[in-house]
């Protein structure tokens, strides 16, 4: 199937592809069904393009990739509702907040993009935790896939 994207204009798409979120994003409680497309030349960040409405886009990233102690526990609400089994099947993602220059671009660790890679279930889980914001900077740690050696 063809869908129309903000970045990428239209693409086709498979339905393997397609990610639900039964309870859609916070603010977008209408989009259910997004799918994860790679930049291209740039593997850390990812667009979750809703399959249905073309402007609404998050420029997305592994956490990880900046932060390697980042840590959240699921609870068994989110486990059972994404029907995660195991913690290969689990992928988590922040929502990117761009910023001109990019260096002062921000990442949402507070609410982190949770998908069970397996069954294509996604929901924005909102933790507790305090020592995570919704604005945390990208630039205090250079993913190691970033750094050019001469």
């Amino acid at each position: 199937m063809n869908i129309y994207t903000k970045f990428f204009g239209e693409i086709a798409i498979t339905n393997e592809q397609i990610l639900t979120f039964p309870q859609g994003i916070p603010g977008f409680l209408e989009e259910v069904s997004f799918v994860l497309l790679d930049l291209e030349d740039n593997s850390i960040f990812q667009v979750l393009q809703s399959t249905t409405t073309s402007n609404i886009a998050f420029i997305v990233t592994n956490p990880y990739h900046f932060y390697q102690d980042y840590e959240i526990e699921l609870d068994e609400t989110i486990l059972h509702f994404l029907e995660i089994e195991t913690e290969q099947e689990v992928s988590v993602l922040s929502v990117v907040s761009l910023k001109d220059p990019f260096d002062k671009s921000t990442m949402n660790l507070q609410a982190p993009i949770i998908i069970n890679n397996t069954k294509k279930r996604g929901k924005q889980y909102i933790t507790n935790i305090k020592n995570y914001s919704t604005k945390h900077p990208l630039s205090i740690q250079q993913p190691t896939s970033m750094v050019k050696e001469d």
